[in-house]
C-alpha cells in the first residue's frame, strides 16, 4: 500500500466500506469518506447491470449535492445468478440460502463505479465470473456464524474467509471486492485526478 498525505485529499469516497478505502489507498489516492444513504430498491423491469450503474451514479450525485467540493467517487456491487440479484442477506436463513445457490456453479459479480465532479458524471462497469466449489450446509452455517457474510453482496467476501469457496475467477479481483481498480483508474485519469502513476497536473473538481 502506497503512502498518502491524508491532509491533502483529492477525492471524496461515497462509501464507508473499509475494503473500498483499502483499494483506493492501494493505488495512492488520498481521500475523505462520506457515506451515501440512498434508496436501493430494485425497479420493475430493471436489469442487474442497469441497477448497479444507477445506484453508483445516485450515490455519487447524492454526496455531490450536499455541497462536497471534491470529486466524488461511488461504487455499487451485486451478485447475479440466473438473472436474479443477490444483495446483502437480511438474516441467517437468507445468507445460507444464497451460499447454497452459489455452491458448485458460476455466478456473475457486477460492480459499477461512478465519478461526479463539476464537469458532470461518468461511470464504468466491471463484470466478473466467479466459480464456487461445492459448499456443504454445515460450511454455510459455520461461515454465517463468523459474521463475515452479513454485510456482503451475495453473502460472501472473496478477500476474507469466503475465499476458501472460490475455485476460480475470471475478471477483476478488486471488482469482486467492491472497487474495480482498472475502471476506477480510467475515471480518475480522465478527470485529472492523481493516483500512483499519474501526475497531478490538470486536476479538475
Amino acid at each position: 500500500m502506497l503512502p498518502m498525505d491524508p491532509t491533502n485529499p483529492v477525492l471524496c469516497l461515497a462509501s464507508v466500506s473499509p475494503r473500498r478505502r483499502e483499494l483506493l489507498a492501494q493505488i495512492g489516492v488520498p481521500h475523505v469518506v462520506v457515506g451515501a444513504d440512498i434508496d436501493e430498491t430494485f425497479l420493475p423491469g430493471e436489469i442487474p447491470r442497469d441497477y448497479v450503474t444507477r445506484l453508483a451514479r445516485e450515490k455519487a450525485l447524492a454526496i455531490r449535492r450536499t455541497g462536497q467540493r471534491l470529486p466524488v467517487l461511488a461504487a455499487d456491487t451485486t451478485v447475479v445468478v440466473d438473472g436474479k440479484v443477490f444483495g446483502k442477506p437480511r438474516d441467517r436463513d437468507e445468507g445460507v440460502r444464497m451460499l447454497g445457490e452459489l455452491s458448485g456453479r458460476a455466478h456473475e459479480v457486477l460492480t459499477a463505479v461512478a465519478l461526479a465532479d463539476s464537469h458532470g458524471l461518468t461511470d464504468r462497469l466491471s463484470s466478473s465470473a466467479v466459480w464456487f466449489r461445492k459448499v456443504s450446509l454445515e460450511e454455510c452455517l459455520a461461515y454465517w456464524e463468523t459474521g463475515e457474510p452479513r454485510d456482503k453482496a451475495g453473502g460472501y467476501a472473496i478477500q476474507g474467509l469466503g475465499a476458501v469457496f472460490v475455485e476460480s475467477l475470471s475478471g477483476s479481483y478488486s471488482g469482486v471486492m467492491g472497487l474495480p481498480l482498472f475502471e476506477t483508474a480510467e475515471l480518475l485519469r480522465a478527470a485529472g485526478i492523481a493516483y500512483w502513476c499519474a501526475g497531478r497536473s490538470g486536476e479538475r473538481a
